[in-house]
């Protein structure tokens, strides 16, 4: 008898909704109105862009901070975001990707490949570019890099610790939800650092699907 191999996922850590342009802040306060909800963290298309388009984001949390949820909207680019494409494909708001927490990304990412879920493709110049980082940060990434580069995962990280984090494609045969899964090091990111190369690995799923 075939078994599958066990994952290791441990809970959501956090929700991410896709809103349509300048929609996003009324949904922030309807939830700090309604829910009793704070912003925990906010970025904007100054920050998180790529060459063809960007995005803004606030990340809104309960009292205790047990409960996060993004909230992204799209920004004027010089092509369609990948967040207007959810947006249009969707037929307006709603989810985005869930990201679940792992004490071992590596062991569960490798029986996720086994079990036949596919994850975005990172190109090899980013791991070029966080070696040098990481040479230059006292934060040490326990992982090993080379694993890490092999399965794609990435990695963000600050003066306090660091993130792995990695995306599926697209669940549906339609360019809306996917999954994420993510360990967390000692720190409360959402892996800032890594959005222009989440954004560049999924514009290129885009443009294969000629919608960029």
């Amino acid at each position: 008898q075939l078994i599958l191999p066990t994952i290791g996922l441990n809970f959501i850590d956090h929700v991410v909704g896709n809103q349509p342009d300048l929609e996003m802040e009324g949904v922030a306060k309807w939830y700090e109105n309604s829910l009793v909800f704070h912003r925990f963290w906010s970025i904007d298309d100054s920050q998180i862009h790529t060459e063809f388009s960007s995005l803004r984001s606030i990340v809104v949390t309960n009292w205790d901070e047990t409960i996060k949820m993004p909230i992204n909207e799209p920004a004027p680019g010089k092509r369609k975001s990948q967040i207007q494409e959810y947006v249009d494909y969707y037929g307006g708001a709603g989810l985005q990707h869930i990201a679940m927490n792992t004490n071992d990304i590596i062991t569960a990412i490798s029986n996720l490949r086994k079990r036949g879920l596919e994850f975005l493709n990172v190109p090899k110049s980013y791991y070029t570019t966080l070696r040098e980082k990481l040479s230059k940060s006292k934060t040490k990434v326990v992982e090993d890099m080379d694993v890490l580069e092999k399965l794609n995962i990435l990695i963000d990280f600050d003066e306090n610790g660091y993130i792995l984090q990695i995306f599926t494609k697209n669940m549906q045969d339609r360019p809306t939800v996917f999954l994420e899964v993510i360990q967390r090091h000692n720190h409360n990111g959402f892996g800032a650092g890594n959005f222009k190369a989440l954004f560049e690995a999924i514009e290129k799923d885009q443009e294969e699907r000629g919608n960029l």
